[in-house]
């Protein structure tokens, strides 16, 4: 006997559990859109990610990353717009710096991420204070005090020299199969910043990143 398409009124009958009709039912893939603030850094940093993930799991979930070049509050704009295509995305992850950008920007960014919840696309604040550098350096060690970004850069040089990796540069587009081996290490020093931040505002969690929280999503495809 041939089997049917269900229809929608079967759907959740006790007989659609049977192992013959789940193994028929497709389920579709969950859709993530990585929006980021920069144009090079970030998106090669996920486009590594994405990559990966779409090869290996594209059944379960399908990543995009797009990088727009804007400000935060710019960018929760556009990033709405896209979220609004062809794919129904069911997580949208906002990645932004907070550079020198006004505290009232950084936060409001923050906020309209919040309000979303309970809709059917969620959007989420992945921001780091004050750059992606940050996370990329605690893969190594743990940073707690607030120096200017700027600082980030030769000290990870010295890391990647450390581990054979040459020096760091703002385009390099190996990043993530460079710090794969750290993961854990940086997931675990980026929530003790967490920890540390509690109750702060982004523009006032100095260092911190809410990068891990997109990893950690992440990971279990990584």
């Amino acid at each position: 006997m041939s089997l049917k398409p269900l229809k929608k009124s079967d759907l959740g009958k006790d007989w659609v559990k049977n192992d013959r009709y789940v193994r028929k039912i497709g389920i579709n893939p969950e859709y993530h859109l990585i929006v980021t603030e920069g144009t090079d850094t970030e998106p090669n940093y996920f486009e590594e990610i994405r990559r990966i993930i779409n090869e290996k799991y594209s059944d379960r979930i399908v990543l995009k990353v797009e990088g727009k070049g804007d400000n935060t509050l710019n960018l929760f704009e556009k990033a709405r717009q896209s979220a609004t295509g062809p794919n129904d995305y069911k997580h949208v992850w906002i990645v932004y710096d907070t550079d020198d950008f006004p505290a009232e920007r950084i936060n409001k960014t923050a906020e309209l991420c919040r309000k979303t919840e309970g809709d059917t696309t969620r959007f989420h604040a992945i921001w780091s204070n004050q750059c992606i550098e940050l996370w990329f350096l605690l893969h190594f060690g743990f940073y707690q005090t607030d120096i200017h970004r700027k600082e980030y850069w030769p000290k990870l040089t010295e890391w990647l020299s450390y581990v054979g990796k040459g020096k760091y540069k703002k385009n390099r587009k190996d990043m993530y199969t460079v710090l794969r081996p750290y993961m854990d290490f940086a997931i675990e020093n980026a929530k003790k910043l967490d920890r540390m931040n509690a109750g702060k505002t982004p523009s006032a969690s100095a260092p911190g990143t809410k990068v891990y929280e997109l990893i950690e999503v992440l990971r279990p495809y990584l």
